[in-house]
């Protein structure tokens, strides 16, 4: 037997924080070692942090990469332990993303990262060049005062691997792996045993999968041992790297560390035998075959051992069940580790939330609450490191620390319901029971004298007072006065946050959540600088469908049962009055259902799909229950309201990145601002196809059941959308209007499942608002 003990990660990092990830490091150099290790693999560019982005073009980022190298290599820290590490490194004129690989107070060889991410997320070609030389590797003169330090004048620089006397080792880095061909296996077929990953990974909700089964399937087939190492926290963007280190063994996780903690320092350790991986691939015919015609791929001879021979003391780490999370799990620990780690390095004293009672704002509470309660936690497990930030944001005198979540909440956590003349008692006693369940600091504020002055001023300067829609004012008056509400809810909540601390007593500033969520972003159903304007934002790539699951979730597992009823009441503005036969709804202002939102969301952005190519895809998909007409008629109206609210994405607040559809301008969704919302010749395209196809009258095969319940705002959890629902008239009086419709039967859905009260009847009928047609849903 070859034993061999092997350590990899999680590093909380810092981009330019070069004190506290050479602190992590060392962290984790030193709990390897003791705990017998003889590898040890940290993150990609853990010595900088991954997120510099345009800082990696100062030289200055490069050469304190250096001088962190040097302290690591001058000290003991290496000593018989092979220690991969990340950071950038210049070659030449080029600038290229490393790993380097050190032992015993030497650098054995640098290999450069060959394949770079940059889509999504990433814009490594922004910063680095590839490494294209595959065939050598090539003499890299160190730096000067590395040179001199180390007694060491060159080290090789490329790709390749290094051949120690009983096993050969490889880096292979993050984007690397789920490349066309990936370099483990030509590696493998060269003898390499051991794969080290270095990742910067974010999360995405139900990204994880992904991941793993990409680590276990580059040891399934031509056996190894395969590390992954990862950050994990907010290391200063809207990232949040969510860890899960693991080791793989031909195939089976042996070994996981946590996706989401509060630890800035998280080691994972495996005992496995190399032997196993030997055994594997000499029973395996096509492997031998293709082994016996390999490219050659360049080494470094070593000439140390990493294994110990048999020997019943130690233990072997056997194959272990991967731990998954479920998307609501996702959605509460990603965004409070996320907001954890802003708020401890932001310098803020807590946060303040502008609370609705509604789902968005009272979903951004929740994940507060279940920060405050992780924070809890890992201070009663031993963390030093979360108790005394927890003491400093939470002033707590000396020898006090946070033992409950609620008393912890009612310190650092302030929330603020705004009530207006168009409010209902519904939603604010909603909000001060949703604060108090969580612990927060809980105000409640009128604002009514505010609006009124702004409108009395405006009245004096041009002689006229705007009126909402139903007391008879126009579309531009009537949204004029939505504004102004939501506009003076902004400002004040900014005067809070910075006053409320002084009010107190207390030292700092609060930061001021965001609560607009994925869907509305994409449509842009929110008002330019309100209340989706703040410092930071926990759900702004989060679907509305996916806040709805949370919140049943968080009602029961964090204990908020008020979250519940949250999660059953209509979305609503409520900037408008409320009337006997008429209350504003979310769906209905957007002409559009959060569900079909998502499908818009997901074709546009991960499909790549324009207008056309949306409608022609909506028509196969919608196809048993709308005409091409009205697939037209919804793609155009999406398209529309899209591109004329496009520009509200450039100044939308920071937002945790969780979702692949997110539209957010600055990083991820990088399109115009400015559009000819006709789409004059896109339109003219859909039209011709429609025409084409005879409108109406075309026939669509019947799909699978169930394939077509995110049409409408009802029929995602219904079993029958359209048992014992009927079509009749309806008074205005007697309808609880239930989402945008273009014919009858589309209500026959809407109405139907039995989430909802019990309507027996339904009818489509023109919106108060004038926004096209709507569904009135009644009992007889």
């Amino acid at each position: 037997m070859r034993l061999l003990k092997v350590a990899t990660c999680n590093l909380n990092q810092w981009a330019m924080e070069f004190e506290n990830n050479m602190k992590n490091i060392k962290a984790s150099i030193v709990e390897a070692k003791a705990a017998g290790a003889v590898i040890r693999l940290g993150p990609e560019l853990e010595v900088t942090g991954y997120g510099c982005e345009d800082h990696f073009l100062e030289l200055d980022t490069v050469t304190h990469a250096w001088e962190c190298l040097k302290e690591l290599l001058l000290g003991d820290w290496t000593d018989g332990i092979l220690c991969s590490l990340g950071m950038p490194v210049i070659k030449g004129a080029e600038r290229y993303n490393c790993q380097v690989l050190c032992m015993n107070r030497r650098i054995i060889m640098i290999r450069p990262k060959m394949w770079l991410a940059n889509d999504g997320n990433y814009r490594e070609l922004r910063w680095f060049t590839a490494w294209k030389q595959r065939e050598k590797l090539e003499e890299f003169q160190l730096p000067i005062e590395m040179s001199e330090a180390l007694d060491q004048k060159s080290v090789p620089f490329g790709y390749g691997y290094i051949q120690f006397i009983d096993t050969a080792v490889a880096a292979e880095v993050c984007e690397e792996l789920f490349s066309p061909v990936p370099p483990h296996a030509e590696l493998a077929l060269n003898g390499v045993e051991v794969f080290m990953n270095a990742s910067g990974s974010h999360h995405q909700l139900r990204k994880l999968d992904i991941r793993l089964n990409a680590f276990m399937g580059a040891t399934h087939a031509r056996g190894g041992v395969y590390m992954y190492s990862n950050q994990q926290g907010c290391d200063g963007s809207r990232l949040y790297y969510d860890g899960c280190a693991c080791i793989v063994v031909n195939g089976d996780v042996v070994a996981q560390g946590s996706q989401f903690s509060l630890r800035d320092v998280e080691v994972i350790i495996s005992q496995v035998d190399l032997d196993a991986v030997a055994s594997l691939r000499g029973s395996i015919s096509s492997f031998q075959e293709q082994a016996s015609c390999k490219v050659k791929v360049s080494s470094v001879a070593v000439p140390c051992r990493l294994t110990q021979s048999f020997n019943l003391k130690i233990t072997l780490s056997s194959p272990k069940k991967i731990i998954y999370h479920s998307p609501q799990e996702e959605i509460a620990f990603g965004p409070a580790c996320w907001m954890w780690d802003y708020l401890r390095r932001s310098g803020a004293s807590g946060f303040l939330l502008p609370l609705s009672g509604g789902a968005d704002s009272s979903s951004v509470a929740a994940i507060v609450g279940c920060m405050c309660q992780l924070v809890v936690k890992e201070i009663a497990k031993g963390d030093e490191q979360v108790k005394a930030d927890a003491n400093r944001i939470g002033n707590y005198a000396n020898g006090q620390f946070p033992t409950d979540s609620k008393e912890f909440a009612k310190r650092i956590f302030y929330t603020v319901f705004m009530g207006s003349e168009n409010s209902s008692e519904e939603t604010k006693r909603r909000a001060k029971q949703l604060a108090d369940e969580i612990g927060a600091w809980h105000l409640d504020v009128c604002i009514d004298g505010v609006v009124s002055a702004v409108l009395s001023l405006f009245q004096t300067v041009t002689g006229k007072r705007p009126r909402y829609k139903v007391d008879g004012g126009s579309n531009a008056e009537n949204l004029g006065l939505q504004n102004i509400q939501a506009r003076m809810r902004m400002v004040l909540a900014f005067m809070l946050a910075s006053l409320l601390p002084w009010v107190h007593s207390k030292p700092g500033f609060y930061l001021v959540l965001g609560s607009s969520n994925v869907d509305e972003g994409l449509r842009g159903y929110l008002t330019k600088y309100d209340c989706s304007s703040a410092d930071i934002n926990p759900i702004g790539s989060i679907s509305k469908m996916d806040l709805r699951l949370f919140l049943k979730w968080a009602a029961t597992n964090l204990g908020y049962p008020s979250l519940a009823e949250i999660e059953a009441a209509p979305p609503t503005a409520e900037l408008e009055p409320i009337r006997s036969d008429y209350s504003q709804l979310d769906e209905v202002d957007m002409g559009m259902t959060y569900e079909e939102l998502s499908v818009y969301g997901r074709m546009r952005k991960i499909f790549r799909c324009g207008p056309v190519s949306m409608f022609k895809n909506l028509c196969y998909k919608w196809g048993t229950k709308l005409s091409p007409a009205e697939v037209a008629e919804k793609v155009k109206y999406f398209f529309k309201y899209y591109s004329i609210n496009r520009h509200k994405m450039t100044v939308l607040t920071p937002s945790y990145h969780a979702e692949s559809y997110s539209p957010e301008d600055n990083r991820f969704d990088l399109r115009q601002f400015l559009y000819n919302s006709k789409w004059p010749y896109q339109f003219k395209k859909i039209d011709e196809i429609v025409d084409g196809l005879n409108g109406d009258s075309v026939a669509f095969p019947e799909e699978e059941p169930n394939s077509n319940r995110e049409i409408g705002v009802i029929a995602a959890n219904s079993e029958d959308p359209s048992a014992d629902v009927r079509e009749n008239d309806i008074q205005p009086s007697s309808c609880v209007f239930r989402g945008a419709c273009k014919r009858p039967r589309d209500c026959k859905i809407q109405c139907g499942p039995p989430d909802f009260p019990p309507f027996t009847i339904y009818s489509c009928q023109a919106s108060p608002r004038g926004h096209g047609n709507i569904c009135c849903c009644a009992k007889e």
